[in-house]
C-alpha cells in the first residue's frame, strides 16, 4: 500500500476518534444548529454546487457512466432542495443521544437502565450520489459520531463542494471540524486502508453496487452495516383490489428505476392474471418497461420469456420480471428463493392474508397495499438514511438516528455494594 495513503488515513482516523469524543459532550442545540446552518449554505452555494457537480457529469459521460449512475450523480434543483430539507427533518427530530429507558430497581438496592449512546467513528464508503455526503454527515452528526466519507471519484468535484458547506455548518455551531471528514484522495487504496482501523473506525456503512459491498464485507476488519441489492416484489394477491393492484404496481416500477427499493418482480395470482396483466402491459409499454414473464405471462401478454437469472436479478432499468403464481403461499414461495430480503408488497382486500404475509416474509421492509417506493427514510420519517440495511445485527431497515446508536447499561447505586 502507498505510505502516503496509509499515513493520511490514519491521520483522519486519529482526527476522528477526537472529534468523537468533542461530539460526546455537544448538546442538542449545538448540533442542531450546525445542521440548520448546512441547510442554509447548501441553499446560498446552489449554483457553484452545480457547476461543480457539471464537472461530473461531464466526466461520467465522457467515461461511460450507464444512465442509472448519471441520475443518482445529478445535483438538480430538487435533490438540492432535498438536501436542505433532510437537514432541517434531522434538525426537528428528537436526539436520540442520552436517552434512558427501562430503569428498575433491584432487590440489591441500585436502579439498572439503559442509555442510548453514538456508536462513536461511522465510516461511509459510497459510489456516485454526492447526496450521500450530506445525508451521512448530518445523521452522524445528529446521532454523536464522528464521520469519515470516502465517495467515488465520478462525484469527486460535487463531493468537495458539499464538504465546504458541511464544514460551514460546523464552524458556525463550534463543533470540531473533523466531526465530519470527506476522503480528498481517490486512490482505492484508501479504502483498503479505511476498512481495516478498527482503533479508529467503529462501524462501516458501505452504499453502492453489489461488487463494492462484497468486497468490502469480504475484506472488512470493521463491522459492516449493509444491503446486497433490492430484489424487491410486489404480490397481487386473489383479493386484491384492481384499482390498487395497478396504481401500485405501476408505481413501484416506474417511479424511479436506478433505486434499490423499485420492484424487480411482480408476482400475480393465477386468478387475477387475466384482468391485470393487460392493462399493466399497456401501462409497462407506455413507459418503455421490457417485461419477461414465466410461461404463464407470455401466453396472456407479450414479453419475453423469463430465464432463471431473471428472478434473481436487480435491473435497475425499465426491465421487470412478471410470474404468475397459484396462491399466496407459492408467492411467499418465490420471495423466500429469490428475495434480497430488502421490501416486499401484498395486494390485497384479505386481512388475514395480509397478517400472514406481513408475519411470515422475511424482509426489511413488507407493505400491505403500497408501494415499494415507499422503504426510503426520508418517507418513513427518519429525515434522511444513511443506506437501507438487510442485515438482522445491528440495524435492519432504512438506518435512520436510532440506528447510529447502541445502548449501554447504566447503574445507580448510593454506596451500594453486592453482599
Amino acid at each position: 500500500m502507498n505510505t502516503d495513503v496509509k499515513s493520511y488515513m490514519q491521520t483522519l482516523g486519529q482526527q476522528a476518534r477526537a472529534a468523537a469524543r468533542e461530539l460526546v459532550r455537544a448538546n442538542t442545540a449545538q448540533k442542531n444548529r450546525a445542521l440548520l446552518a448546512m441547510a442554509e449554505a447548501i441553499e446560498a452555494s446552489a449554483e457553484q454546487l452545480q457547476a461543480e457537480n457539471a464537472k461530473d457529469l461531464e466526466n461520467g459521460k465522457n467515461n461511460g457512466l450507464d444512465a442509472a449512475m448519471l441520475d443518482r450523480l445529478t445535483l438538480s434543483d430538487k435533490v438540492l432542495a432535498g438536501m436542505a430539507e433532510g437537514l432541517r427533518q434531522i434538525a426537528a427530530l428528537q436526539d436520540p443521544v442520552g436517552e434512558i429507558s427501562d430503569m428498575s430497581y433491584r432487590p440489591s438496592g441500585i436502579q439498572v437502565g439503559k442509555m442510548r449512546v453514538p456508536l462513536g467513528v461511522v465510516g461511509i464508503i459510497y459510489e456516485s450520489r454526492p447526496n450521500v455526503t450530506v445525508d451521512a454527515a448530518a445523521l452522524c452528526l445528529k446521532s454523536g459520531n464522528a464521520a469519515i466519507l470516502r465517495g467515488g471519484s465520478e462525484a469527486a468535484h460535487s463531493n468537495r463542494a458539499l464538504a465546504e458547506c458541511i464544514q460551514q455548518g460546523l464552524k458556525s455551531a463550534g463543533l470540531p471540524e473533523a466531526a465530519v471528514q470527506v476522503v480528498a484522495t481517490t486512490d482505492r487504496a484508501a479504502v483498503g486502508e479505511m476498512i481495516a482501523m478498527p482503533d479508529y473506525v467503529d462501524v462501516i456503512i458501505p452504499r453502492g453496487g453489489k461488487g463494492l459491498i462484497e468486497r468490502i464485507s469480504a475484506d472488512a476488519r470493521v463491522p459492516v452495516i449493509k444491503h446486497l441489492d433490492g430484489i424487491c416484489h410486489v404480490y397481487i394477491d386473489d383479493d386484491a383490489d384492481y384499482d390498487k393492484a395497478i396504481r401500485v404496481a405501476v408505481n413501484a416500477k416506474t417511479h424511479r428505476y436506478g433505486v434499490c427499493n423499485a420492484m424487480e418482480t411482480l408476482l400475480v395470482a393465477e386468478s387475477q392474471a387475466e384482468k391485470v396483466l393487460p392493462e399493466l402491459a399497456r401501462q409497462y409499454g407506455e413507459k418503455g418497461v421490457e417485461l419477461r414473464g414465466c410461461e404463464k405471462t407470455c401466453a396472456i401478454i407479450d414479453a419475453q420469456a423469463a430465464s432463471e437469472e431473471d428472478w434473481g436479478t436487480e435491473y435497475l432499468a425499465p426491465v421487470l420480471s412478471i410470474r404468475v403464481v397459484k396462491d399466496v403461499d407459492a408467492a411467499m414461495d418465490h420471495i423466500a428463493q429469490y428475495s434480497s430480503g430488502h421490501t416486499e408488497a401484498i395486494i390485497t382486500e384479505n386481512f388475514t392474508t395480509s397478517r400472514r404475509f406481513l408475519a411470515e416474509v422475511d424482509s426489511s421492509s413488507v407493505m400491505v397495499n403500497a408501494s415499494t417506493r415507499f422503504a426510503d427514510g426520508f418517507e418513513y420519517g427518519l429525515g434522511a438514511e444513511i443506506g437501507i440495511s438487510t442485515d438482522k445485527f445491528h440495524a435492519r431497515g432504512p438506518v435512520g438516528l436510532e440506528g447510529l446508536t447502541s445502548q449501554k447499561y447504566i447503574v445507580l447505586g448510593d454506596g451500594t455494594i453486592r453482599e
